[in-house]
């Protein structure tokens, strides 16, 4: 009988730990510009979340009999946690970020058994969890520098984190709509693409400081794609379904459906299609596969940010296409030759 062998696959036969220090070493551009428009915060909850990270995945070692090392030293529980941090707003509650690590490190990946078993992304299922859990507070958003005139300094950021944002005037006085939620409320409310890009915080494609932000995981992303870490298949499959999506309905009606690179400059697009998407335990894995999984994700992308619930949907989206992952496997498995047909049986 032919069987598909599932993940963990061996990456180019490259150590794990040496394929997510290198992840890491690409979301550094990334993590440098959040930084630079979106303050300390950015660098308190990857902090924050990597020990919280860590500590769950040594105590549920601990818990199956399991020695430490090699896990807790590849990196990938590190990984999760940068994801994570990215993902969320640079304001989130301490404790949010904590029990989002515990439940992506203890019952997303653990609970399966560990790296390799886990069907689903645990960062995304993390942000999906406290997303519905806490809506507010996983949309509340500092704006970026270029667009603030109120600094928030590494005093502040920890004191948000820590305290919350009383002392400051409260939320409604430090955070603004990140650009979907704005482009969503607009056309909400029945005005004109043209009407709500008539505004300081746009930029070229996106909102000022967010496009930049995207640039940047574009640039890591390309590098990995160079470094033979992940298949240009992916991320090309998802950015370009999103793109021709959007562009039919923007072409059909411009005023009410954004232009294609809004969609891929805002939000979680580009993270999502460099760092997330394909991430190789739980995407797809032959090649005609990847193709389609990257493609079905874009697709679910435009779906939830145009008629869904919640503004952005790249985690929606990927963790759907986990489930699915291992079925277009199945269909798309390269033919193999020479063997007879009764092995199938």
């Amino acid at each position: 009988m032919n069987q598909l062998v599932s993940p963990p696959h061996d990456w180019g036969r490259r150590p794990v730990r040496q394929v997510m220090l290198q992840v890491l070493l690409a979301l550094l551009p990334g993590i440098a510009a959040m930084f630079w428009y979106f303050g300390w915060g950015v660098l308190i909850n990857i902090l924050l979340a990597s020990l919280a990270a860590l500590a769950t995945e040594a105590a549920m070692l601990k818990l199956r009999g399991r020695p430490l090392q090699p896990d807790i030293g590849d990196f990938s529980a590190v990984v999760t946690a940068v994801l994570f941090a990215l993902a969320a707003p640079p304001t989130l509650a301490w404790w949010m970020t904590v029990l989002g690590m515990v439940f992506a490190i203890a019952i997303v990946k653990q609970l399966y058994g560990g790296l390799g078993y886990n069907p689903f992304n645990p960062a995304m299922a993390a942000y999906v969890l406290l997303l519905i859990s806490y809506p507010a507070a996983m949309t509340q958003w500092l704006p970026p520098s270029v667009l603030s005139t109120q600094t928030i300094g590494l005093f502040d950021s920890l004191q948000l984190i820590f305290g919350g944002a009383d002392a400051l005037g409260g939320w409604d006085a430090i955070t603004m709509a990140t650009p979907l939620d704005q482009m969503r409320t607009g056309l909400g409310q029945e005005m004109m693409i043209s009407e709500i890009r008539d505004n300081p915080m746009w930029g070229d494609f996106g909102a000022k400081g967010w496009e930049w932000v995207a640039n940047w995981y574009a640039l890591g992303g390309l590098w990995l794609i160079y470094r033979r870490i992940i298949s240009w298949r992916i991320p090309l499959a998802m950015i370009t379904s999103l793109v021709v999506i959007a562009a039919l309905f923007s072409l059909a009606n411009p005023e009410n459906y954004p232009f294609p690179l809004f969609h891929v400059f805002s939000g979680g697009v580009m993270l999502g299609a460099f760092f997330i998407a394909t991430d190789p335990v739980t995407a797809s894995t032959t090649p005609r596969g990847q193709l389609i999984y990257g493609a079905s994700i874009g697709l679910l992308v435009y779906v939830i940010r145009t008629w869904g619930g919640y503004p952005d949907g790249v985690a929606f989206s990927v963790l759907l296409m986990n489930m699915a992952a291992p079925t277009i496997d199945y269909y798309t498995r390269p033919r193999v030759f020479g063997h007879r047909e009764d092995d199938d049986d």
